[in-house]
């Protein structure tokens, strides 16, 4: 990965951006979409656009989420600790014992969630799996007064993990759920400049807000747009480590190449093309199934407008939701690639429909 591109990923990866708290996250994105877009711009809530060959057709909508799971100050006690909220899919389990950021209006606020030692607990039973109210935070003061100074009810919450090279091309963070996906779509528009004579279709990269708790986002931002076609990208949980039932979850592996899922909101043809570009640019699949939903955006904009032609390119992922998701930059690089070069396939009045 060349180093501008892997400095972005890292800035991109460690700025907070928990769910419906997205606006510094999203200032960094559109600072680096500038330099290779016509047109940038973000909407009511925050759902950032950079265009490339305005006024082109079809239009393309290249979409990645920008929020990260999170929690939020729900409660202070009278000795000053800090209960809370999830903010999407938070694992209580692993949440113990973690260094956090509360991001205030005046500030980040250091504190930890408390883990009392199992033998101070006088347990006649197993210990039991934490649930999120049983979580606390000690920002390290001794009273309710103390700690509204400081806080307030509402303020969100990220852990204090960062991006950090593991080996080889592995990478570990807290958050490649989903700036992988806003790194994705940005940097295809960048490969997309160096060929834009080439481009016949007008391209919309989006980094959208608050999928982790309803895909509302990209429910607005497909709205308004109105594409022709969406290419979602997003994680997928990687399959190759211990303990993972690959009858159940299927087999993806990192490594391997980024995956497309077949069925449900992702279309035939549109998958068929993105087939067809990774064979020409010798990029390596791997294959999902799906039942009733995806569990990513993708659910949400194919039905938007009476139906628009959608497709899930995923970068596998070990440990998603927890602070040690683990990606491979190889798998990540192949992903702006089959973006640009699906983009640069399309034709001026190209539809997709289902064959019948």
């Amino acid at each position: 990965m060349r180093d501008e591109s892997l400095q972005f990923l890292q800035t991109l990866v460690n700025t907070p951006s928990p769910v419906g708290h997205e606006a510094r996250g999203q200032r960094v994105w559109l600072d680096y979409a500038k330099q290779f877009a016509d047109e940038t711009y973000s909407d009511t809530y925050g759902n950032c656009v950079a265009v490339l060959n305005k006024g082109g057709g079809p239009r393309i909508m290249l979409a990645g989420h920008a929020d990260e799971i999170a929690m939020a100050v729900n409660y202070i006690d009278d000795h000053g600790f800090l209960y809370v909220r999830r903010l999407g899919g938070v694992d209580p389990a692993i949440t113990k014992a973690q260094r956090v950021v509360i991001h205030t209006r005046n500030g980040p606020v250091k504190g930890v969630v408390g883990n009392v030692a199992p033998h101070l607990s006088k347990l006649e039973k197993e210990r039991k799996v934490p649930e999120i109210q049983d979580l606390f935070i000690d920002i390290g003061v001794n009273s309710k007064k103390e700690a509204l100074k400081l806080v307030q009810i509402g303020d969100p919450i990220t852990l204090a993990n960062e991006f950090d090279l593991l080996r080889g091309d592995l990478v570990v963070a807290r958050a490649f759920d989903n700036r992988a996906g806003t790194f994705a779509v940005i940097e295809a528009l960048r490969l997309l400049t160096e060929q834009k004579g080439k481009l016949q279709a007008e391209v919309c990269a989006v980094s959208n807000i608050q999928e982790e708790v309803g895909l509302f986002g990209a429910r607005q931002i497909a709205y308004s747009l109105k594409p022709d076609v969406a290419l979602v990208v997003d994680v997928t949980h990687a399959t190759d480590c211990p303990t993972v039932n690959k009858a159940m979850h299927g087999d993806i592996r990192i490594g391997h190449g980024p995956a497309i899922t077949h069925g449900g909101c992702n279309h035939p043809e549109v998958i068929a093309r993105i087939e067809q570009v990774a064979k020409k640019l010798k990029i390596s699949l791997q294959h999902e199934a799906m039942s009733a939903t995806s569990g990513t955006d993708t659910d949400a904009i194919f039905w938007t407008r009476g139906g628009i032609a959608s497709g899930l390119i995923s970068l596998p992922n070990r440990y998603m939701h927890s602070p040690v998701e683990v990606v491979s930059l190889k798998d990540l690089e192949q992903i702006p690639k089959l973006l640009a070069g699906f983009a640069l396939s399309l034709k001026k009045g190209e539809e997709f429909k289902v064959k019948i």
